[in-house]
């Protein structure tokens, strides 16, 4: 009887297979160096690792030699087995092994908790499963790559060795995934960025971007954009401090819930903390005058810089840094217009979103575990996101225990060209920050009453959209945000007079413009602006010189061939206006 096929569709399947993986990666490593002591090994997004601590350091060479041996493993179609132990004689199996990492995994364990293990054929590993019912279940499987990763995420620890891999089940699935990720690596925004200049990272301060004049014009553009969209919805932009005293964090809960994330400093003595994120300063710009119920609501934008302190082996690129600009916004508003304020934040995004070309699905995250406020507020909070997204007719997952300490949030994670997400957009409903800051309105009955307030941020930090951007471009961005939007070449030194009367329509017209006038074969410099992933190149020369054209390629679309001059003025300008993409 045929082998049902596996639906890796499914969540629970995907998490098993790659879990059983991980298993057969460490005990293909163990077969070739038995002396290698195991840490963890869990599934995760589209793949796994194992962290192991050896002396030999393992290299490129070494992930084939691993593979070759994880091959065997699934060839030899092992049973895998679940058994169980009390506590003390798995703590005495693991140690007896020399597994000393397993031994303090067990240590950590509740009293009442379960010790299980998994065999498959020689090999035994502490774990709580789910597994495949045998090695053989799992087909193609590819390691990708080696990292350092300190113990159980802790800087102090002993840094280990973590394999990545990732594994399908056919090859033909397999070898689409790489070229995905192969693609990824050309579009990776630290090397497409550094080919644009548009931002530098250094040893300096990691974690802290330098944004060079190129990559200003495009984070100004969308900044621009940003202020826009906002003031057509009735929004009024503040900003508030980078540096606010100890009480204040303390009274936001911040300090009980973020401080390990925090830089501190002290000003005359006194405790200060550098903002990690910007509403406690909203809270404050609220609270400077009374409001009637009539001002309600009040919706108060601000392009933020927060600093967060992240672990150094965390940092990447733009996606994750230690100081970053939000795009927050804070609404306070009546308790019967919550619904009507959220559906708003929820068709300002979709705006968005539909204008860059993303697809994009929603989480509701609810109450986490180190949460504030009672369970009727927290019940109120999530019933009223529930409902708005479900009168929006949207489709959501339920994130179970991933909401903010202060309040339940809708997450829109994005999907990109090469259909990864990135968790962008949020809407957090908050009923504890207005409390604990006391603010209040006057009511229709003359007394005093509570805003209910929204967090929410759109892009969600302008340096990692930045960064999704590129890649999601692969550098050629939508005309609008383009650095340069168009590169003049010359064939030879006798067009530079027209080829710059060109270059000043272009500008008056409102368009950024390059030239290159060097006496360099045209190749060589039509090589190098499409390297640079100009929007249109413009190629200057004799006949264009008579004609009053200019011979126009398009990264995008190819060669247009001569256009007059005004016209494609205007084509340009009208490409920009509606932000095509």
């Amino acid at each position: 009887m045929a082998k049902a096929k596996i639906d890796f569709s499914s969540e629970d399947v995907r998490h098993r297979y790659r879990h059983t993986s991980s298993h057969i990666m460490a005990q293909a490593v163990k077969k070739i160096w038995p002396e290698a002591k195991l840490a963890i090994g869990p599934a995760i997004e589209n793949g796994f690792y194992y962290d192991i601590d050896m002396e030999h350091r393992i290299t490129d060479q070494d992930l084939l030699k691993i593979q070759k041996e994880m091959k065997k493993i699934i060839q030899a179609n092992y049973p895998i087995e679940r058994f169980e132990l009390p506590r003390d004689e798995a703590i005495e199996f693991e140690r007896k092994a020399g597994e000393d990492y397993k031994v303090e995994l067990i240590e950590d364990l509740p009293e009442d908790e379960v010790i299980s293990f998994y065999r498959q054929g020689d090999f035994v590993d502490l774990c709580a499963g789910p597994h495949m019912e045998s090695t053989g279940q799992v087909k193609a499987i590819k390691l990708t790559s080696v990292a350092g990763a300190y113990w159980r995420g802790d800087e102090h620890n002993k840094m280990l060795q973590r394999i990545y891999g990732t594994s399908f089940p056919s090859q033909a699935e397999l070898d689409d995934y790489l070229a995905k990720i192969e693609e990824a690596k050309k579009r990776d925004h630290r090397k497409i960025g550094k080919e644009m200049d548009l931002f530098a990272l250094y040893e300096e301060g990691p974690g802290f971007p330098f944004f060079m004049p190129k990559g200003m014009i495009l984070r100004t553009q969308l900044e621009n954009f940003w202020r826009e969209e906002h003031a057509k919805r009735g929004y009024e932009e503040i900003k508030t401090p980078l540096i606010l005293n100890e009480q204040l964090w303390r009274t936001s809960g911040h300090w009980d819930h973020y401080k390990d994330n925090m830089y501190f400093t002290q000003i005359d003595g006194e405790d200060y903390a550098i903002k990690p994120m910007n509403c406690p300063g909203s809270m404050l710009a609220y609270k400077r005058k009374m409001h009637s119920y009539r001002d309600l609501p009040i919706r108060l934008a601000e392009m933020g810089q927060v600093h967060r302190h992240e672990l150094s082996g965390a940092l990447h690129g733009l996606m994750r840094v230690r100081t970053f600009t939000q795009d927050d916004a804070h609404i306070f508003m009546l308790p019967e217009q919550v619904k009507d304020e959220i559906l708003g934040v929820v068709n300002f995004i979709d705006d968005v979103y539909t204008l860059f070309g993303f697809k994009y699905h929603v989480e509701l995250s609810t109450r986490p575990e180190d949460s504030m406020g009672t369970d009727e507020e927290w019940e109120m909070a999530e019933s009223a996101l529930k409902e708005a997204i479900e009168e929006k007719g949207m489709p959501y997952v339920i994130n179970e225990g991933d909401g903010a300490f202060y309040g339940p949030k809708l997450d829109f994670h994005l999907e990109d060209s090469l259909g990864r997400t990135w968790q962008c957009g949020t809407i957090q409903l908050d009923m504890q920050m207005p409390q604990r800051f006391d603010l209040t309105y006057v009511g229709s009955d003359n007394t005093k009453h509570r805003p209910v307030m929204i967090h929410r941020v759109i892009f969600g930090s302008i340096e990692r959209f930045i960064g999704i951007l590129i890649e999601h471009f692969a550098g050629k961005f939508p005309l609008w945000l383009a650095p340069v939007q168009v590169k003049v070449l010359t064939v030879a030194e006798a067009f530079t007079d027209y080829a710059d009367e060109v270059s000043q329509k272009l500008e008056s017209a409102g368009l950024r413009v390059e030239t290159d006038f060097r006496n360099e074969k045209i190749g060589y410099k039509l090589r190098e602006a499409r390297n640079q992933r100009v929007n249109y190149i413009l190629i200057i020369g004799e006949r264009e010189k008579e004609s009053n054209t200019a011979t126009v390629r398009s990264a995008k679309i190819g060669e247009l061939g001569e256009m007059k001059i005004d016209e494609l003025c205007q084509k340009l300008s009208a490409e920009v206006a509606n932000k095509d993409i």
